[in-house]
């Protein structure tokens, strides 16, 4: 943590020297010493300590300065630093000014020229002054802030990509004091937000993704041009085959577009993870395994990749800044994307008021609202546990007459003991109506076919997954859903997969590319467990050793 500043303030340039040595000579070991030779240039040197979130614990200011005096300084220094220890440093003929800036500027003390011995006539009075503000100090936050509007999908992009990526952030709508002062000290465009402050003071406004991950200390780029195992997606199957292959003595990168832990890293609780008997949430188990995966040796990499081919006995990534990549095995474990709602309002909607899947972000933000939820999953059920445990009345939407066949019986029983979530079966959302944000949602009564309008703020999705895989570019085989076909699913009449070229039969994960393997909800005919995915990415290890052996 930064030490507290105490910053000099004078124009003559040999009371400044004089003030500073005595100020080092005393406080040098706790405070950073700083001085300015103008109110203006302390007015900049405060600016950017605030942008930095940097404290400043005393001010001591010279009254006489051109241009600006002491007094009008420490007025417009306090509503940056209003808890900061103000000082004057004033001659005899100006006691009455400093008297009455007691009172308008909340002065704490006035020190008369000259202060030697310090030992005596200023020490006393700044220690004093400094034991007070250390009392009352609070550290401050020492991770990015966010500048945004609520209820700006570009907004929620950023904050949903920093809450995945395990980056500490704080966050400041624009509507807020907070959020439009820091607007301005930056100097920023107020009509380029997204803006994000870094603790050394650079900003970053309306960023993209790769650029917000390169700056927030994420890795973007590869160590090494080859590896033995290139796994695509951190979901729970990408980061056991990741924990799995580094402990094994395999060189793996592991790389992820969004952010580590897929859908199951934004569960709120987990309850039915082996090993753990009070549950989890999806962010421990995220934040635990890329832990575990890096402490064994895995590279992970916050790139996209857009196309792979395979050359010979190489398999080829291509990343979204266009470096290629190669390796002996490829191991695809992208996972799904959310199912869209195809209904009037919703796509212009979407990121204002209406969300698939959903995170912790809203649902601290959603205490004391009224809270739509769509799906009657596990994913669903965890959400509406979620919002409830965080203030929200939440009414989950079910389009069927029961929750039995779709969700485990603990999540059932534990909505059903919760007077605030309330299940409407045999319910859909037919439209959704707002003018910058979601206002109010029409629901249609599948068995009388009533339909009636409901004023909601916020509407969350779970309506089923389906594969993105179309970006593989026909490499890989797949069925019609986009799903990845391995193994027996591949088999012809002969047992061996059209154009297979090698004589034994595809191994259990690989796909109709040899070497080319899948594992997790990607893979046709997987569980959708989080402890299946974990299982198939460990298995698929097992066999990139078999296949390793079969071309060595």
């Amino acid at each position: 943590m930064a030490k507290p500043v105490i910053l000099a303030v004078d124009d003559d340039p040999g009371v400044l020297r004089a003030v500073e040595r005595d100020l080092r000579d005393r406080y040098a070991r706790d405070y950073r010493i700083l001085r300015a030779d103008s109110g203006d240039s302390a007015l900049e040197a405060l600016r950017r300590l605030s942008l930095r979130a940097q404290p400043v614990a005393l001010l001591l200011v010279d009254q006489r300065m051109p241009g600006m005096s002491g007094v009008e300084l420490l007025e417009r220094a306090r509503e940056w630093f209003p808890e900061t220890k103000r000082v004057l440093l004033t001659a005899y003929a100006d006691t009455t000014a400093a008297i009455a800036a007691i009172n308008d500027a909340r002065l704490d003390y006035y020190l008369l020229k000259p202060w030697d011995p310090p030992s005596e006539r200023l020490y006393p009075v700044l220690d004093d002054l400094l034991a007070d503000w250390q009392r009352t100090y609070h550290p401050p936050f020492e991770g990015l802030r966010v500048v945004g509007n609520r209820w700006s999908p570009d907004s929620y992009a950023v904050r949903d990509f920093l809450e995945r990526n395990l980056v500490p952030y704080r966050w400041h709508d624009i509507a807020s004091r907070p959020g439009a002062e820091l607007v301005e000290r930056a100097r920023a465009d107020p009509t380029r937000l997204p803006l994000v402050v870094f603790p050394d003071g650079t900003l970053l406004q309306e960023p993209g993704r790769r650029e917000l991950a390169e700056r927030a200390g994420l890795r973007t780029a590869a160590e090494r041009p080859f590896y033995d195992l290139i796994v695509v997606g951190a979901g729970p199957a990408g980061l056991a085959a990741a924990v799995y292959g580094s402990s094994e003595g395999l060189r793996t990168l592991l790389v992820e577009a969004q952010a580590p832990g897929g859908q199951a890293g934004t569960s709120a609780r987990i309850e039915n993870y082996l090993g753990f008997p009070d549950g989890l949430s999806g962010r421990q188990l995220t934040e635990r395994a890329t832990a575990q995966a890096r402490r064994l040796g895995a590279e992970m990499l916050a790139s996209q990749v857009t196309a792979i081919r395979a050359d010979d006995t190489y398999r080829l990534v291509t990343l979204d800044d266009g470096t290629e990549l190669s390796c002996h095995v490829l191991l695809l474990t992208v996972g799904l994307d959310w199912r869209t709602l195809d209904v009037p309002g919703i796509a212009e909607l979407t990121g204002r008021g209406v969300y698939y899947g959903s995170s912790m972000v809203q649902a601290r933000e959603c205490s004391g609202e009224d809270v739509y939820i769509v799906g009657g999953g596990n994913s669903a059920g965890q959400a509406a546990l979620a919002f409830a445990d965080n203030g929200a009345t939440t009414v989950l939407l079910v389009r069927g007459t029961s929750l039995d066949a779709s969700m485990s019986r603990y999540l059932i029983d534990q909505i059903e003991a919760r007077d605030s979530i309330t299940v409407r079966y045999c319910t859909t959302v037919v439209g959704a109506s707002g003018s910058d944000h979601l206002e109010s949602l029409e629901l249609a009564d599948a068995r009388t076919g009533e339909r009636e309008t409901v004023p909601a703020g916020r509407l969350f999705l779970f309506i089923g997954a389906v594969p993105q895989t179309d970006w593989i570019g026909g490499l890989v085989r797949t069925d019609p859903r986009g799903f990845l076909l391995t193994g027996p699913d591949l088999a012809g009449d002969d047992g061996l997969p059209p154009e297979w070229p090698l004589e034994r039969p595809p191994l259990l994960l690989e796909t109709s590319v040899p070497g080319v393997f899948a594992a997790g909800d990607v893979r046709l005919g997987s569980v959708k467990r989080v402890a299946s995915g974990v299982g198939e990415g460990a298995m698929a290890v097992q066999l990139v050793h078999e296949y390793l052996k079969s071309v060595r």
